[in-house]
């Protein structure tokens, strides 16, 4: 399944590149599940983050691999998680982090994400729980980077 969802701050690309902190991991965290961060590397390629997803004995691992990051000719940063250790349902976990130049100012940030179980179905019933833990970081991001004087489209 894939998901895409794309959001426009005032501030650059460049200033949310630097803004990608534990701090900022931190923030945009949903509040459930209940998780714990373990490790917070970075954004860079070879970087790590592991959180503990739930409580007690329900809790589960998920350990990522910033396996890319960079910028592109036309101003765009990005960096690529890719899940390693997935909780269950999940098979499969891609997840590419974007922050693209806006026409008039500030920046796109995109959270371009494709993932699977072992379902077609249940890839698609889990679609609107996904699609809201990544919504719910509109208004922390536009509260951290700043809203738009003139906002552009915000998601597709």
């Amino acid at each position: 399944m894939h998901l895409y969802i794309r959001t426009h701050v005032a501030a650059t690309p460049t200033q949310v590149w630097t803004g990608f902190t534990r701090e900022l991991f931190l923030a945009l965290a949903p509040p459930f599940p209940p998780f714990q961060l373990l490790r917070f590397d970075g954004c860079h390629r070879g970087d790590e983050v592991h959180i503990q997803l739930g409580v007690g004995p329900l809790s589960t691992r998920w350990n990522s691999l910033i396996t890319d990051h960079g910028t592109t000719p036309d101003g765009t940063y990005y960096f690529v998680d890719k899940g390693q250790l997935l909780p269950v349902p999940l098979r499969y976990w891609q997840h590419r982090h974007l922050m693209q130049p806006a026409p008039g100012g500030g920046c796109f940030i995109v959270e371009d994400i494709e993932y699977r179980t072992a379902s077609p179905l249940l890839d698609r019933l889990l679609w609107p729980v996904m699609w809201a833990q990544f919504v719910w970081r509109r208004p922390i991001y536009q509260r951290l980077f700043g809203t738009p004087a003139t906002p552009n489209a915000q998601a597709t």
